[in-house]
């Protein structure tokens, strides 16, 4: 075993109560970094698909309508120059087969899906209420929505005949599966579906209005016969979304939105819990710096005898200073494993008791071996680092002044 580890230990053991202190220090500031990292990843996480779960993480429209420019003169001068912005009515992408097969291709993108969706109205006897109706392609849509896995009851429309509708909007029809629900257009064209199933998606807007038809359906309600009102993307990394976005607009011409820009006060909210995350991590650190660098500082007082008879017998001013760091070193290693044990063992607890009604965990906390090994290494460093200056002041330490030193 090396001298400067030998010593290092030695002088650890020999303050038992100071080094226990430090190690639980360091523990609990470790525990505190694994938990409120693995709690604000997952609710994070859990925040991320609760909104994809309804919305699809780029959509591609055509561009908006646009009126000519109107020009208004008094006695033959140019006096105001005018444009007033038309009702948008559903219209087709054009060329969307080719589009879509374009964009099915980049690597960047998972699933293409088209989608035809307007504004209509959902009659039950004498019930009426607003909708938007959707008519999608069921086997590639719901790789980009996964609403197959929120069916209440029921199942996706696999017919022209059939719908599924949204759990709020089945309440307030009174509607259960097998029964009739008839569908009006904007434009006055009725249709007559059977409900096939009942979708919750925890979106309280899209289980009141949302009613899914089969892509050919909602064509001919919507009279846009072999059209595609949009495209509906999910890509492979769910932050790219933007950079995505900006690459179709430049190479198609349309108009391309991102669930990041959708959702942007969301994502700032989500900034905001990351760095004050790190805020208080930052403190912890601090926290833990001081406390191990005190207790050195105090061992080199304690120890300057001893360290002066060691420089006198030949252990030299680098061993010297080797001798604190490793101590700094060892007291971090033991923190961060106390530390990320007692992290995983709150962050276990925890999700236990945060539970729903159904006692399933309101959110997922679980901490990855990444972030364990990241705080252990945090702490390893800081340990070290916080033994710089009292390892420099021992090797320092003049040897005939320290063995003098009462």
């Amino acid at each position: 075993m090396p001298i400067a580890v030998f010593l290092a230990l030695q002088f650890l053991r020999e303050g038992k109560a100071a080094s226990g202190l430090v190690v639980a220090a360091v523990g609990v500031g470790v525990s505190v970094i694994v938990f409120l990292s693995a709690l604000i990843s997952g609710l994070q996480t859990s925040l991320i698909e609760k909104t994809l779960g309804s919305q699809a993480h780029v959509v591609v429209r055509p561009p908006e309508e646009r009126a000519r420019a109107v020009r208004g003169s008094a006695e033959g001068e140019l006096v105001a120059s005018n444009e007033q912005r038309p009702a948008q009515r559903v219209r087709s992408i054009v060329g969307w087969q080719r589009i879509m097969s374009e964009l099915a291709a980049d690597p960047a993108v998972e699933v293409v899906t088209p989608v035809v969706s307007g504004p209509g109205f959902a009659v039950r006897g004498t019930a009426s209420k607003s909708v938007a109706v959707l008519g999608v392609d069921i086997s590639s849509y719901v790789r980009v929505v996964e609403i197959d896995d929120r069916l209440q009851a029921g199942t996706l429309p696999r017919s022209g005949a059939e719908a599924a509708i949204g759990s709020e909007l089945a309440a307030d029809l009174g509607i259960e599966l097998g029964d009739k629900l008839r569908l009006q257009a904007a434009g006055g064209r009725t249709e007559l579906f059977t409900v096939s199933g009942v979708f919750r998606l925890g979106n309280r807007e899209v289980d009141q209005r949302w009613v899914l038809v089969t892509l050919r359906s909602g064509q001919t309600l919507l009279d846009l016969v072999g059209g595609a009102s949009s495209l509906e993307l999910r890509i492979r990394e769910v932050f790219s979304a933007d950079r995505t976005a900006e690459y179709i607009v430049a190479r198609t011409g349309l108009v391309a939105e991102s669930w990041m820009s959708t959702n942007a006060e969301l994502l700032t909210a989500l900034r905001s819990q990351s760095a004050s995350s790190v805020l208080i991590q930052v403190f912890v650190v601090l926290a833990v710096s001081i406390g191990i660098a005190s207790v050195l500082v105090v061992s080199v007082v304690q120890k300057r005898r001893e360290i002066g008879i060691l420089r006198a017998m030949g252990l030299s001013r680098g061993r010297t200073t080797m001798v604190f760091l490793v101590q700094g070193g060892v007291l971090g290693l033991l923190g961060s494993v106390v530390g990320v044990s007692a992290g995983i063992a709150v962050a276990i607890a925890f999700r236990g008791a945060a539970v729903d009604a159904r006692g399933e965990p309101l959110f997922p906390i679980e901490v990855e071996p990444t972030l364990a090994l990241t705080s252990a290494a945090i702490a390893i460093a800081t340990g070290l680092v916080a033994a710089v200056l009292p390892a420099i002041r021992a090797g320092r330490l003049d040897p005939a002044v320290a063995i003098r030193h009462d």
